[in-house]
């Protein structure tokens, strides 16, 4: 007979935890992307690849580094692109390292629609999250994302 351990089943407040938890997974998100695309006509994949492309030196990424980044597809991503090319707000050039691959750029006119979203964004994000914690809270919940990030691992 092989010895089976016992689940670890969750105690009532680790149980309200994880319930409470997935369900601000589910609405916060939501919430989110409602007002971004209210305020900016911007989708939150748009404005990941906008401030994640502004972050980079010269404002421009490998798209599969990006692909990675984002945990999509280069063909799920290769199709979002190109609907945002079509508004200006990124472009893609031929990597002259690696013919393979392709460089996503930032343009000026996608720099220009994420500074003028991102104010209405970051208040977004203190109504639905920061401002209803305390500091306490928000050391205690970065401390909690970091190291479970650590534990599962960066995917990106």
């Amino acid at each position: 007979m092989t010895d089976v351990a016992e689940p670890r089943w969750l105690s009532p407040d680790e149980e309200r935890a994880w319930r409470a938890y997935r369900r601000m997974q589910t609405v916060l998100p939501v919430a989110l992307a409602r007002d971004l695309a209210r305020d900016s006509g911007l989708s939150d994949p748009d404005y990941d690849v906008l401030s994640t492309l502004s972050e980079q030196p010269g404002h421009r990424w490998q798209l599969r580094d990006l692909a990675t980044r984002m945990l999509w597809s280069r063909s799920r991503l290769s199709h979002h692109l190109a609907r945002m090319e079509t508004r200006g707000l990124v472009r893609r050039e031929a990597d002259v390292d690696d013919g393979r691959n392709a460089v996503v750029v930032l343009t000026d006119h996608g720099f220009a629609t994420l500074e003028a979203a991102a104010p209405a964004h970051v208040e977004s994000v203190r109504r639905h999250l920061v401002d209803l914690a305390t500091p306490d809270e928000l050391v205690a919940l970065a401390a909690l994302a970091e190291r479970v990030v650590a534990e599962v691992g960066d995917l990106a």
